[in-house]
């Protein structure tokens, strides 16, 4: 009988839910769940649902890898500020005590979709690398050695917390200063009050023509492609995975952090795409539990 791991990817509006023969050759779910966030009584009772729903699908997992914001420190979620209730909560305990002996993976999402390009990606064979991530928030995650690095404590990474001025807030004024100028969310955030209405980060790409919108975004890009290029000449990878929700937008990302590469890394890498970019919190949480498999 063929055994099969069961991934979970705990999302700030959906949590996903995938299993795979532990012999599965690609990254893509043999069976596929999504539950909604939405109406939940707390934090505590998406986890509680979430477990239910993982019994119907796999009762009997060989491993079990889990995806979430935030990072795992001491035990807890940390880092995690924008979902009530799901900072400090004591994830790896409630996974341990619904899944017994079964081994369990947990990393945080961007570390996961960096699990993925390396197992079947972009990042595949690659000794050092750079996978960016686009999307709501803002994150990297680094490899070294083929595999991901999580820091000292989980937090390696953590671009959104960089200050690229010496005006910027801090971490200790409770912002993430970086994220908050060029993630998803902040170009959504400062677009809409730039046309007073309200619009996605997608949307603002395609209205560069508008008034002052082309430059919010030249100031975010030049700031993104910066920040990548500085973590390049840090880490000097072999290549650079940029992937998230911003990718629909790549046309207009990718040439830019090309230029900065290039003119300011002495020893520029590769750039590409991510391979997996939708799901790929949940792609990589099914690569943690294969790795346990």
């Amino acid at each position: 009988m063929t055994r099969h791991v069961l991934a979970i990817d705990f999302g700030g509006t959906k949590v996903a839910l995938g299993t795979a023969a532990v012999d599965a050759p690609d990254g893509r779910p043999h069976t596929m769940m999504r539950l909604p966030t939405q109406g939940s009584r707390g934090a505590l009772q998406v986890v509680e649902r979430t477990l239910t729903a993982a019994r119907d699908l796999l009762s009997t997992p060989a491993a079990v890898g889990v995806s979430t914001f935030g990072v795992v420190r001491d035990d807890v979620i940390r880092l995690a500020p924008n979902v009530p209730g799901w900072d400090g909560m004591a994830l790896p305990r409630l996974l341990r005590t619904e899944f017994g002996d079964t081994p369990v993976a947990i990393d945080n999402d961007v570390n996961a979709g960096a699990a993925a390009e390396l197992r079947w990606g972009a990042l595949r064979g690659v000794d050092i690398g750079l996978y960016v991530n686009l999307g709501t928030g803002l994150a990297a995650a680094l490899v070294a050695g083929g595999r991901v690095l999580p820091g000292a404590h989980g937090a390696a990474g953590e671009i959104g917390y960089l200050r690229d001025s010496a005006a910027a807030p801090a971490f200790a004024d409770g912002h993430a200063p970086l994220e908050e100028a060029v993630s998803g969310s902040a170009l959504a955030r400062r677009g809409s009050a730039l046309l007073g209405r309200e619009v996605t980060a997608a949307e603002l790409f395609e209205l560069h023509a508008e008034p002052g919108v082309g430059e919010l975004l030249d100031e975010a890009l030049d700031t993104l492609s910066r920040t990548i290029a500085n973590l390049c000449i840090t880490l000097d990878p072999q290549r650079v995975v940029i992937g998230g929700g911003l990718m629909g937008a790549a046309q207009h990302i990718l040439p830019r952090v090309a230029t900065a590469l290039q003119r300011s890394v002495p020893f520029p890498p590769q750039l590409t795409t991510a391979t997996f970019v939708d799901d790929a919190p949940l792609v990589g949480a099914l690569a943690l539990a294969l790795a346990l498999a």
